[in-house]
């Protein structure tokens, strides 16, 4: 013993003691941060699929506010996940510098799997706090990176759960107290009680501190949320006019919608869609950075339009942006939504003509989909065939 300590090698299994790194609270941190991760990712794949839909996936119309939610919980829980991981971290670390490095095949792919998961774990929650705060310091495109590491994630995650099972399922059947002086606590250091809770405490604190964004009776708590509901006429905005090159377009009184369908491509002027049936719904605006805002919307239904140009209730249709540049210049509106009574091209927002920035002179908002498909400036609609 006297010559390892003199060369400083790392500590063998069985000399790494104390509650901070007893199994018992490695598990049960695991355990929380296992249920975090799982929720994100999962509600990670529905934005993803709604955004990017395979042939088989349809996404309801109802509740209006399903979107709200589900992008909501991938926030909160990615943001929770962050204390969690470094609890986490700060009970196992010893052991993954442990002598001697590799002891069989299944402690080599156990190690593998923990490097890939701490690197994938914290490449998403930061790229993921970086996208929240919109700022991109990287070349690749972030919806498609995130989401393919999100799959080594989880793929790390199963592979070690599987191999680590049997300690899992012991140090979570182990009261959390028990035999706590015989593993290296006289009773002067934390316990492994006060160790969780104070994990618990931090969760607690970053989700109030950003969930505001989300959840509006929280926003006054919420002194991290990147976007608390404020902007023009009440609903927060990504991108201004200004920085979707627009101005003088969407402003242009000579603006005309185009509207094409099987039967007929017709243009329509503001004064002709102000003076077609009205139609006013609550629907909250929901982006994929987890902010939301409820509001009141009026407009022509997308499926009266879709009707005049002899579209049917079973086609798709597109919306197409004044904005020329930009990925989201332009979305396609499932038929299950474009036939929904609360689907408008929206002319007002809460009582008032559309502000710029919300998209005037016109703009898509349908029930549960995300604002970054929720066109604004809309110049054409067709019905796809």
């Amino acid at each position: 013993m006297t010559q390892r300590r003199h060369l400083s090698l790392p500590p063998r299994e069985e000399e790494i003691a104390g509650p901070l790194h007893d199994e018992r609270v490695a598990a049960r941190l695991g355990l929380a941060l296992g249920i975090a991760f799982g929720i994100c990712f999962v509600t990670g794949l529905i934005s993803h699929a709604i955004q990017q839909p395979p042939w088989w996936f349809t996404w309801p119309t109802r509740p209006v506010n399903l979107y709200r939610v589900t992008q909501g919980l991938h926030v909160i829980t990615g943001i929770a996940s962050i204390p969690l991981l470094l609890a986490k971290l700060a009970t196992v670390y010893p052991r993954l510098f442990t002598w001697p490095p590799v002891r069989s095949a299944p402690h080599a792919l156990e190690r593998a799997s923990v490097f890939v998961l701490v690197g994938a774990a914290f490449f998403e929650l930061i790229t993921g706090l970086l996208n929240i705060a919109h700022w991109y310091p990287w070349a690749f495109f972030f919806p498609t990176t995130h989401y393919a590491v999100a799959w080594i994630a989880i793929g790390a995650i199963l592979v070690h759960i599987a191999i680590k099972l049997p300690v899992i399922r012991r140090a979570l059947g182990a009261p959390v107290d028990e035999g706590e002086r015989d593993s290296g606590n006289d009773g002067t250091g934390p316990s492994r009680r006060l160790l969780l809770t104070a994990a618990g405490t931090g969760v607690v604190a970053v989700v109030l501190a950003t969930a505001g964004a989300t959840v509006p009776w929280l926003r006054r708590v919420s002194v991290l949320a990147v976007r608390t509901g404020e902007g023009p006429q009440g609903v927060p905005v990504n991108k201004s006019a200004i920085a979707a090159g627009v101005v003088d377009t969407a402003s242009d009184p000579d603006f005309r919608l185009e509207v094409a369908g099987p039967d007929a491509v017709i243009t329509l002027s503001l004064d002709d869609l102000r003076a077609m049936t009205q139609t006013e719904a609550s629907l909250p605006i929901a982006c994929v950075e987890g902010w939301s805002a409820s509001a009141t919307w009026r407009g022509v239904r997308v499926r009266d339009l879709v009707m005049q140009v002899g579209g049917s209730p079973e086609q798709d249709v597109r919306f197409i942006s004044l904005q020329e540049s930009g990925l989201y210049g332009q979305s396609v509106l499932p038929a299950q939504h474009a036939r929904d009574d609360l689907s408008l091209l929206a002319l007002e927002l809460n009582g008032e003509e559309l502000d710029l920035d919300h998209g005037f002179p016109c703009r898509l908002i349908a029930p549960s989909r995300p604002g970054v498909l929720q066109t604004k400036w809309v110049r054409r609609i067709e019905v796809i065939a």
